[in-house]
C-alpha cells in the first residue's frame, strides 16, 4: 500500500490541529458559561424538556432511525447529569407524546423497549438514590406491555419515598388529555363528595383543574427548552406552561451539547418574569 503524499499528510495534520483548536475552544467557553450561570444563581425550579429530533439525527448522520432513539436516551442521562450538577431541583422530560403512539409500529416498539431499559437503568442508577431523585412516569399508558409498565411502576416504587430532584417522565403524554383527565378526576371527587353537576360547575376554580394534574404536587415549569428547532408546545404542558419562559434551540437532540445546555439557562437569568403583569 502507498504512503500517503506529503501534501495529503499535512493536510490532515492541519484538520488534526484545528478541531483540537476548536475543541479547546468549545470546552473554554463551556467553563466561562458555566461560572456566569453559578455566580448569577437564579435557576429554574421547574426544567421542563421537549426531547425533540431524534430521527432527524439520524437521518441526518447516515443513521438508522432507531439509533436515532436510543442516541436520545443516552442524552437525557447526560442531561439528568447537568441538573443534578446545578441542582435544579424538578425536570419534566417529554419522551413520548399521544400522537407519537400512532407512529410506526417497529419505531413505536423500539421506543417502548428503550423506555424498559431505561427505566431498569434508572431504577439502580447510582445517582438516583445517591440525589435521593423521585422519579415518576406522567401520561396515559394504557395499551403499554406489560413489562413496560411494570418497569415503570418499579422505578416509581424504588424512588417514591425520596425528597430531592423529581424527575417526571412524560410518556404517552398529551396535555389536552392531561386537562381533560383533571376535569374528570374534579368531577369524580364532587360526585363521591355528594356534589351535583351544577354545584361542582358554579364552585369550579382553576385550583382545583391544577389539583388533579398528573404531576400536582410538582411547581409549574418555569422554563421550558425544546430542541429541533420546532417553535411551538406541541401540546407540552399546556396548563402549567401558561407564565413559563420559552427557549427554542436548533440543534437536534441527540446532538444538545452541555454548551447548548448553559446557553439556554444564561438566556433564562437575563428575562425578567413578570407572570402576565
Amino acid at each position: 500500500m502507498k504512503s500517503p503524499a506529503p501534501a495529503t499528510i499535512i493536510l490532515r495534520t492541519a484538520q488534526t490541529i484545528r478541531n483540537r483548536v476548536r475543541g479547546a475552544l468549545v470546552w473554554g467557553y463551556e467553563q466561562r458559561l458555566a461560572r456566569e450561570v453559578r455566580a448569577h444563581g437564579r435557576l429554574p425550579q421547574h426544567l421542563g424538556l421537549i426531547l425533540d429530533g431524534n430521527r432527524r439525527f439520524a437521518r441526518a448522520s447516515g443513521l438508522q432511525r432507531e439509533l436515532g432513539h436510543s442516541i436520545g436516551a443516552d442524552k437525557a442521562h447526560e442531561v439528568l447529569q447537568w441538573c443534578l450538577e446545578l441542582g435544579i431541583p424538578a425536570a419534566t422530560i417529554w419522551v413520548l407524546s399521544t400522537d407519537n403512539k400512532g407512529r410506526d409500529p417497529q419505531e413505536l416498539a423500539h421506543i417502548l423497549a428503550l423506555l424498559e431499559k431505561e427505566a431498569r437503568a434508572l431504577a439502580t442508577d447510582p445517582r438516583i438514590h445517591a440525589n435521593r431523585v423521585r422519579v415518576r412516569a406522567i401520561g396515559q399508558h394504557d395499551g403499554f406491555p406489560a413489562h413496560v409498565l411494570a418497569a415503570l411502576q418499579d422505578l416509581e416504587a424504588k424512588t417514591a419515598h425520596y425528597d430531592g430532584m423529581r424527575l417526571n417522565i412524560a410518556v404517552g403524554y398529551g396535555g389536552r388529555e392531561e386537562i381533560v383527565d383533571a376535569v374528570k378526576a374534579h368531577l369524580q371527587a364532587q360526585e363521591r363528595a355528594g356534589h351535583t353537576l351544577m354545584q361542582a360547575a358554579e364552585a369550579l376554580t382553576p385550583d382545583h383543574i391544577s389539583a388533579h394534574l398528573y404531576a400536582a404536587d410538582t411547581p409549574d415549569p418555569d422554563f421550558i427548552i425544546r430542541t429541533s428547532g420546532e417553535i411551538r408546545l406541541s401540546g407540552f404542558m399546556l396548563w402549567q406552561s401558561v407564565y413559563s419562559e420559552y427557549y427554542f434551540c436548533d440543534v437536534y437532540w441527540p446532538g444538545f451539547r452541555r454548551v447548548d445546555f448553559l446557553r439556554a439557562l444564561r438566556d433564562y437569568q437575563g428575562r425578567d418574569r413578570r407572570f402576565g403583569r
